[in-house]
């Protein structure tokens, strides 16, 4: 069932679109990543979805009301976990909490629970009564989620939650959206980490110059592209003409060796190990391992947008 429903928007800033008559379902329950390199149209997404920023053109539905039409129904409904943190860092975590709590109108009884609950989601509980300003990078993170999940959203939207901590607060975020979405929460999920939206996401989306340009599972998107194959070989014995004869099979797109390491980048084919390995033993090339290496979510935006994610 979808959610969250984007239909031709379109949001230009001057003579420049931002966002190009973009079509995008986010289904009820899912954990969905949206990826794109700088300037693809991801935030100015986000901002129209959360009624920050008004949509030029199309609309926006999410549980069935528009955005534009309902936008303080749809806030109601919704968290938002921004890039730029959005703490106070002369009130307490607690203090934080309860000032957006009461933006939505918790009061009396709920309210002190819901505060308690959700600092205690983040791992924050016993730190109530500090200031952000005595956190680490990570701390402060994980309070911006608890300011953005108080009141319960049915759509948590989290753009960047990861910026700049460390490895082990990075892992306690991923576990908390996995936790989120357990509980019933449908996310919308933006980062310039590769993995992390290939270890949590339901589906992905990827986005350029303002298109939706795919969108599926992981194993759907492999299939849409032609993708290239990684072969890493341990090798001795590797000789000059084992190497010249190897540049000039057709289906060799880039080869890396030294005297131990042999790495190949090949064309998507049903017969070129077969061949490669043929080569190699006619030059009498001594084979200790051999790996090929799937095509993964990093190499299947290069594939489709020409740039890696941090471009």
């Amino acid at each position: 069932m979808s959610f969250v429903q984007l239909k031709d928007v379109v949001k230009k800033y001057d003579n420049r679109i931002s966002v190009d008559h973009l079509n995008l379902t986010i289904r009820e329950g899912e954990v969905f990543g949206l990826l794109g390199p700088n300037g693809a149209g991801k935030s100015t997404t986000i901002k129209m979805l959360s009624g920050l920023l008004k949509i030029d053109q199309g609309d926006i539905l999410v549980g069935g009301k528009s955005v534009a039409k309902y936008p303080m129904e749809v806030k109601r409904n919704l968290g938002l976990v921004p890039q730029d943190l959005a703490i106070y860092e002369n009130l307490t975590a607690q203090e934080n909490v309860t000032f957006f709590a009461k933006l939505y109108g918790l009061r009396g009884k709920l309210l002190k629970e819901r505060v308690e609950e959700s600092l205690a989601f983040v791992g924050l509980l016993d730190r109530a009564s500090d200031k952000p300003s005595s956190f680490s990078g990570g701390m402060k993170r994980r309070l911006n989620i608890a300011c953005a999940i108080m009141h319960q959203p049915k759509l948590i939207i989290m753009d960047e939650p990861t910026v700049g901590i460390d490895p082990q607060s990075r892992n306690h975020i991923l576990d908390s959206v996995r936790e989120l979405n357990r509980m019933g929460s449908t996310i919308l999920y933006t980062s310039h980490y590769m993995e992390e939206v290939s270890a949590i996401s339901t589906r992905v989306g990827i986005m350029d110059h303002g298109h939706l340009i795919a969108c599926g599972t992981q194993e759907e998107l492999r299939n849409q592209v032609s993708q290239d194959n990684k072969i890493v070989l341990q090798i001795t014995n590797l000789t000059d003409q084992a190497v010249k004869e190897l540049r000039e099979y057709p289906l060799i797109k880039q080869l890396n060796a030294n005297d131990q390491t042999l790495e190949l980048i090949v064309s998507a084919s049903q017969s070129y190990l077969q061949d490669i390995l043929f080569i190699l033993s006619k030059h009498q090339v001594k084979i200790q391992s051999l790996t090929q290496v799937e095509p993964d979510l990093e190499a299947l935006f290069l594939s489709l947008t020409g740039r890696t994610l941090r471009d």
